[in-house]
């Protein structure tokens, strides 16, 4: 056990479920939440209410609090082994100045969860899709992917394979690649096996 997982046991339930909601939060948005989005994500009514759950977090040296800023709350850096700091945002079209900041994401919220595991893809029949051959896909286990989603497929329990997803009418099952060279091919509902859906992409450039 850390340094925060024996802080966390001494704080109360409601605080320990605000730490893990902003951690969340920083993970998905790459910023800090504000009191209102904390007060909605734990389903109360009271900005005050979070306020004093935010203050615990800070007294218990879970996180910082920035005075003045909009969104200033900071998650300390010793949370956890996987953070990287977070120094601002960077135009892909047109340049804009890049400003730098302080705030940390936690890596392990991108990827971590119950549920899920990596497989390593090989070929090109999710190019379009952005998934490239050697690169490394999170899935998170679900038997009932909704239209649309990338999921593993297991065919006729022997292959596996990683496409779009498409439910026809008739009950059957379409798998969609992301690449204009491959055809769509459609399969019996009890053919496959859904093994689960991809929530996240790995790839190193060096």
């Amino acid at each position: 056990m850390d340094h925060d997982d024996d802080t966390l046991v001494l704080l109360a339930p409601r605080a320990r479920d605000t730490y893990e909601f902003i951690r969340h939060f920083f993970a998905r948005h790459g910023r800090a939440p504000l009191l209102t989005e904390i007060a909605a994500g734990l389903g109360i009514r009271s900005k005050g209410t979070a306020h004093r759950y935010v203050q615990a977090l800070a007294e218990a040296g879970l996180i910082e609090q920035r005075r003045g800023r909009h969104r200033g709350i900071r998650l300390r850096e010793h949370t956890s082994a996987t953070t990287l700091p977070l120094l601002g945002r960077i135009a892909a079209g047109r340049p804009i100045e890049a400003i730098p900041d302080e705030d940390c994401v936690d890596l392990s919220q991108f990827f971590m969860g119950p549920g899920r595991f990596i497989l390593r893809v090989q070929g090109d029949s999710m190019v379009e899709a952005g998934i490239l051959d050697g690169d490394m896909v999170v899935v998170e286990r679900c038997e009932t992917p909704a239209d649309g989603d990338i999921v593993v497929a297991l065919i006729d329990n022997e292959e596996a394979t990683l496409k779009y997803l498409r439910r026809n009418r008739d009950g059957s099952i379409t798998l969609v690649p992301a690449n204009a060279r491959l055809a769509p091919v459609t399969y019996n509902a009890e053919r496959l096996r859904i093994q689960g859906v991809v929530v996240g992409q790995l790839r190193s450039y060096r």
